[in-house]
């Protein structure tokens, strides 16, 4: 049996790793602690096989107050769990990282693309990155994963927004996108992939199929049974625009190649995205 600490204790990752791995209750033991106030350093981790750290700050405007927020949460206490992980005798520490340390918002990114950070939370994540995989030896798994949007049943973020819009409105933009997305259940599943396979590195995990923004709206309007008519007339408007923050992070194109994703390696993509809306939906309604 694996024992897994996640550090993190109402993270959405967090939990939602812990419901996934409840299917295989002989194979993995969870215990999830905050790390909001210094009780942590106190315990003894030489119990844990692997330690999972979701914890950090995402979703927040970053402003002047609080940016340096950011470099205590998501670096130094990062280092520093990480740190304390390899002390202790835990064997593996699996880093939630972001897409953002690349900096771009916009394109495709390959293994040939630089880090190149534009904001307070994608620079903190890439320096608690590097810090900590300076820390990886032959009896320390240090594996960093950096997933795209994330979505699912109670995620934060874009796909809460863009699933009640779908609800409300009967038209939406046909425009041509596409966007690298990961279903929470599969990267659940891509976490207990590394944890059995004990894999080091950075790693990239998605969803098999790209997403096209118009194609996710309309499959999640179609589970509600709603109709949404998608137009194009609106295209050139949405193209002059879409320097926007707002239109690129909607219609934009970012996506992983999909070469950095490890789909045969590391054969995680249990769900495909129409069964994932699908799925997803149907557990929001039923909250």
């Amino acid at each position: 049996m694996k024992k897994i600490l996640i550090t993190g204790q109402n993270s959405y990752m967090g939990n939602q790793f812990e419901e996934w791995v409840s299917q295989w209750p002989d194979d993995y033991q969870i215990t999830k602690i905050s790390v909001r106030n210094d009780d942590w350093k106190n315990q003894n981790w030489n119990t844990y096989d692997v330690v999972l750290n979701v914890a950090g700050i995402a979703h927040q405007k970053i402003t002047k107050e609080n940016e340096n927020d950011y470099y205590k949460v998501n670096r130094d206490l990062a280092v520093s769990l990480a740190n304390k992980a390899k002390d202790e005798g835990v064997t593996q520490f699996i880093q939630t990282s972001t897409m953002s340390v690349f900096g771009k918002n916009r394109g495709e990114i390959t293994e040939k693309t630089t880090l190149e950070p534009k904001s307070a939370y994608g620079q903190s994540k890439m320096e608690a990155d590097n810090l900590i995989m300076k820390l990886q030896e032959s009896n320390f798994i240090v594996s960093i994963v950096r997933p795209p949007m994330v979505y699912g049943y109670k995620s934060p973020g874009n796909y809460r927004s863009l699933s009640h819009f779908s609800k409300i409105t009967p038209i939406f933009p046909n425009y041509d996108n596409k966007r690298s997305m990961i279903y929470i259940k599969n990267l659940s599943e891509f976490f207990r992939t590394l944890i059995d396979t004990k894999s080091a590195g950075y790693f990239y995990p998605q969803n098999r199929e790209l997403v096209k923004t118009s194609e996710m709206v309309k499959k999640i309007a179609e589970v509600n049974n709603k109709r949404i008519y998608l137009i194009k007339f609106v295209n050139p408007l949405i193209k002059l625009l879409s320097n926007v923050n707002i239109v690129q992070k909607v219609f934009g194109n970012l996506y992983y190649h999909s070469s950095m994703s490890n789909f045969e390696e590391l054969n995680y993509s249990v769900f495909e995205f129409n069964e994932s809306i699908i799925l997803s939906e149907k557990e929001n309604s039923n909250a």
